[in-house]
């Protein structure tokens, strides 16, 4: 049975993104690359909304690849082994191989892919991952916590959710971010 992780780049104020939709701030650099790289080789399925399907697709391209160092190349053949599933109303067809639409998020459905899988499945994107930890399907909350502030946007986490946390694992990156990785262990109740 594969875990769902949800993993982010945020900001230490907890945005994935400023209010400008900009997260030019979360550029990892070549150690950082390297993690992500690590991290996404145990990944098996990507669950995607259309935004961050239509974010990460450029990693189907090999036209501006060439001259990109060694860790980056890397990673678009990891992002091309991995199967995806993106959750769109709109989108009327894929451009990447080894992806797939679904009209709607279907936690049952979600539940089953967990089931079935040999390998971890992650989940990316602000509304999607909020979608599946609201729905209790998330095992693992890895997110890089980069040392800057953006004072607003799209919030890395869901609001309205409480989950209780067990922290597995913490590293911190010469560029100044920490990594953490909590696994989700139970909702949290008032006064426990």
């Amino acid at each position: 049975m594969g875990k769902l992780i949800y993993a982010a780049n945020t900001s230490l104020d907890g945005y994935l993104e400023d209010e400008d939709g900009s997260f030019g701030w979360s550029v990892p650099d070549e150690e950082v690359h390297a993690f992500w790289n690590e991290h996404e080789r145990g990944i098996g399925t990507s669950l995607y909304g259309r935004r961050m399907y239509e974010t990460m697709r450029v990693w189907e391209d090999d036209d501006w690849l060439a001259g990109e160092p060694a860790v980056v190349r890397e990673y678009a053949g990891i992002w091309r082994d991995a199967d995806k599933v993106v959750y769109s109303t709109t989108l009327e067809a894929v451009s990447t191989a080894r992806t797939r639409i679904e009209r709607r998020f279907d936690p049952e459905a979600v539940r089953r892919l967990k089931e079935s899988s040999a390998a971890d499945l992650s989940v990316g994107g602000a509304a999607l991952g909020a979608e599946a930890f609201r729905h209790g399907l998330v095992d693992e909350c890895v997110l890089l916590l980069h040392p800057v502030l953006v004072g607003g946007g799209k919030p890395a986490l869901p609001r309205g959710v409480r989950l209780g946390l067990e922290l597995l694992e913490e590293r911190r990156f010469g560029n100044g971010a920490v990594y953490v990785r909590h696994a989700v262990r139970d909702a949290v109740r008032d006064g426990t």
